[in-house]
Order: C-alpha cells, then structure tokens, then sequence
C-alpha cells in the first residue's frame, strides 16, 4: 500500500496518500491559496511533501477566519497560553509612547479585551514614539489606535473612554480588568492612580513604567515589584528633562517590559 503521511495545513494535521504535491494539498484544502509555503519557505505547487511537513496557504489580502489566526497563533505559543490571554481583560491608561506600544504588544499576543483610555489627540510631536501615522494626526488617540489594533487582530474586543482618568473614575473605567497598564507622561498622574487603584480595585494588578527617558543604555531598564500586585519598569531614575528627550527605542524597551509583565501575570507567572 502507499505510504500515508502526516502534514500540518495552517497548523491542523491533515493526512494523505504519498507522494502528494504542494499544489493538490492547495487544491483540496485552499484551493484560492495563492502563497503557498513549505517549512517557511515559498515553494511552488510541484513541490512533493514529505511526512510532517508544515505548510502555510495563504490567499493575499485575505483575513484569515477567526479560527485560522486562533489556531496560526496558538501554534507560536506555549501550550495553553493563548486560552488564558484570550480570556483576560487589560487596561491601558493613557495611549502615549508607552500605552500604544503595551496595546500593539497584547494585540499580537492575543489578549481577548483592552480597554484603551485617552483624552488626547494625536499630534505630530507623539510620532516619534508613538504607534501612530502621519494620516491620523488630529483623531482621538483611543479612535486611531483601535483602528490600528483592528488591522493586526480583528478578533479581539477594543473598549475605547476618550476621558481622562482621575480618582472618580479609576472603578468605572477599569473595573472589569484583570491588569492596568499605567502609562501617563506626568509624575502626578503616576501618584493619582498608584494612590487610588489598589484601594478601588484591589483585586486588578498595576504595572507602571518610571525611568525611560533619553537613550542610556537599555540594559537599566528592569521590571521591579513593589507590593504583591504592582510592579513598575524602567531605570526609576531617567525622567523627561530638557535634554534628556522621550525616544522610541528606550521607551520601547520599557512597553514591552510593562506588556511582558502583564502577559506573565495573566499566566500566573509573577516576579519574586
């Protein structure tokens, strides 16, 4: 008898009769494919499959089902990690140079919700940081970036307040979230919600950022717990100073600490 192997299509384990060609799996299973790619590389549809090869078969400009990119995501993750993410609520307050870069980190990961909280607007100033076009200048932060969160994962839930957060309306903004992502330029606004948070919310974590100014080295920039639920990343020193500028590289690197932290909390990972 012919020998049957076993190939992955878009992550699902399909099985056939050897020999096979990367175009009759394209035929029975994406038949409008028409990127077709072997092991990660592109290949054409003459190419013979070998048992456990992996392919990929895209049609161009095609989004993908929200199945298709669940299962494509599921496959770049540890076991069980994108069922926890994609329960989970975070919030984000304020969508500057670190805000937009936390919510494009947990868009890609996979977050099922993020509640986007801004009252500002988008100004020319902001894009050199921030995760914004030259095309949305003068749009409300919260509209332009769930716009741009829909084009990378159209399957997550976007809640936008275009408000500002203060101490009377931390509960209402923030009350369904597992994490809060603190993500203000202003010391006081840092002070006002690591005052009232914990007391209103104490069941939601807080991951804040101090320290990312200028571009020192990256290598201070480290995620610290301060209490049980709090963590803050940065250097704890470096602030915005005449000279001493916001770039995107350094604040960068202290979003996607802030955006590691809350995908290892959400997982049940936290820092000792």
């Amino acid at each position: 008898m012919p020998p049957v192997i076993s190939i992955y299509i878009n992550e699902c384990s399909i099985t056939f009769v050897s020999p096979v060609t990367l175009g009759e799996a394209r035929n029975t299973h994406k038949p409008d494919a028409d990127l077709l790619i072997v092991n990660g590389t592109v290949s054409d549809e003459s190419c013979l499959l070998a048992d456990g090869d992996r392919i990929v078969l895209i049609k161009k400009g095609q989004i993908p089902t929200r199945e298709e990119l669940r299962i494509l995501m599921t496959a770049r993750h540890s076991p069980g990690v994108h069922e926890k993410v994609s329960g989970a609520t975070v919030g984000i307050a304020g969508l500057g140079g670190l805000g937009s870069s936390v919510a494009v980190a947990l868009a890609r990961t996979g977050v099922g919700t993020l509640v986007l909280v801004d009252f500002d607007v988008v100004e020319p100033s902001n894009l050199n940081r921030q995760q914004f076009y030259t095309s949305q200048i003068g749009q409300l932060k919260t509209e332009a970036l769930a716009e741009n969160l829909e084009k990378i994962n159209p399957y997550i839930s976007i809640v936008p307040h275009p408000v500002k957060v203060d101490e009377t309306t931390i509960a209402t903004l923030f009350n369904s979230c597992d994490v809060v992502a603190e993500a203000f330029d202003g010391a006081e606004s840092k002070s006002m919600i690591l005052n009232h948070l914990p007391d209103q919310l104490p069941d939601c974590y807080l991951v804040m950022a101090s320290g990312l100014a200028g571009c020192d080295t990256g290598n201070t920039i480290q995620t610290h717990r301060l209490t049980e639920r709090i963590y803050v990343a940065g250097d704890l020193v470096t602030a915005a100073v005449p000279g001493t500028g916001l770039m995107a590289p350094r604040v960068g690197i202290a979003a996607h600490h802030q955006a590691n932290m809350i995908v290892r909390i959400l997982l049940g990972e936290l820092e000792p």
